[in-house]
């Protein structure tokens, strides 16, 4: 067929069109997740700089507005003065040192409202136009939903921290990174879906088992965020800054408080002892993945992206081990919170992978002994 008559030809015409929106679509959920990884990293300079709480109020229309003179400025400071942390942590600092934190916290919360417009106006507008595909508009509502709880859980973690402590929750803090990690793997999956597919070339399948250990691998990971976040909320990385041991040990004498359940929440010396095994054993798990895609005749998708997750994870593990010997400086700890997020983001796209490729015959490795014997 010449050129000419493939472009008078409306059903390849219109073909393209669709192609070409949901490129737009994908590209489009591609820049939200990168806002919400840019967020998970402000968000972390927001807690180490112990920024979270100088902003005491929560307008999430008005607030978007930082204070425009001295009174305001003003005004907002003997508000802050008013909560524990000043007292504790924090009295007699002047106005230009509140002005720091204030704007972390304020970028941290405007960044959020940027990404909540960034998400709904152009879904308003892909959604009008008839560029998605049948039944995605309900689930990016979904998404949509998710991301206005997340700033009802910011502010809920925040509150908690203002009346009688003087830093907020573990538990809220957890409930609020590990929210953001399922926001930003549903938005990455939905990139992935929305790319206009291409033909299933020869090999490309994975076995059940391999299946099932991605989705597991993902499961390991939000559970290592939110031990990350109770380390994060008790401060625990600035304790036993030693390694491969803990101050000489393997497992700390304080690990156990009373009563003992409250130990995997409450004790400090178990939030980092419980943080470092699982993070060796995601990275056994990443290794053995690497291991059953080499042995199975999968995808070079799925083999690639397994091999690429392994490499994030050995990487995310050299960052926490070089955050705990340099005691938790901003720099290296920003960078372990982004390639924890990477990481997580490789995990979904191994997994999405898997899950769009053919499934190796049950009795493959069965034919292949019969074969060899």
């Amino acid at each position: 067929m010449s050129a000419m008559q493939l472009s008078d030809n409306p059903n390849a015409t219109a073909a393209d069109d669709r192609g070409a929106g949901r490129r737009s679509v994908s590209l489009w959920l591609w820049i939200v997740a990168a806002l919400v990884l840019a967020m998970v990293v402000v968000g972390g300079a927001t807690r180490l700089t112990e920024s979270g709480l100088s902003i005491t109020e929560w307008q999430p229309l008005l607030g978007a507005i930082p204070p425009l003179n001295e009174a305001d400025w003003m005004s907002a400071f003997e508000k802050y003065k008013k909560i524990p942390q000043y007292a504790a942590m924090n009295e007699g600092m002047s106005l230009s040192d509140f002005k720091f934190i204030y704007y972390w916290e304020w970028s941290h919360r405007l960044l959020g409202r940027a990404i909540g417009f960034v998400f709904a106006l152009p879904f308003l507008y892909f959604w009008w136009t008839g560029k998605l595909k049948r039944g995605t508009g309900k689930k990016f509502l979904g998404i949509l939903a998710l991301g206005a709880l997340q700033g009802a859980i910011g502010w809920y973690m925040v509150s908690s921290g203002l009346s009688e402590r003087t830093e907020v929750s573990q538990y809220r803090l957890a409930l609020h990174l590990t929210t953001a990690f399922m926001i930003l793997g549903l938005l990455v999956w939905a990139a992935l879906e929305e790319w206009p597919g291409q033909p299933r070339v020869t090999g490309e399948v994975a076995t059940p088992l391999i299946r099932r250990m991605a989705a597991f691998i993902i499961a390991a990971i939000l559970v290592q965020v939110m031990l990350g976040a109770f380390v994060a909320g008790l401060r625990a990385g600035y304790i036993y800054n030693t390694w491969p041991s803990m101050n000489g040990q393997f497992v700390p004498s304080d690990y156990w408080i009373k009563p003992a359940y409250f130990s995997f929440f409450e004790s400090h010396a178990a939030a980092q002892f419980n943080h470092r095994m699982m993070a060796y054993f995601v990275a056994a798990l990443a290794f053995l993945e690497i291991w059953l895609t080499s042995r199975a005749p999968v995808d070079d998708r799925i083999r690639l992206t397994a091999q690429w997750l392994g490499a994030a994870v050995v990487l995310q593990i050299a960052l926490g081990i070089a955050t705990l010997l340099l005691h938790v400086r901003l720099d290296v700890a920003l960078s372990h919170q982004a390639i924890g997020a990477l990481v997580f983001i490789l995990a979904v796209v191994h997994l999405h992978a898997t899950r769009r490729a053919g499934v190796v015959p049950r009795d493959y490795y069965a034919s292949r002994g019969r074969a060899s014997a």
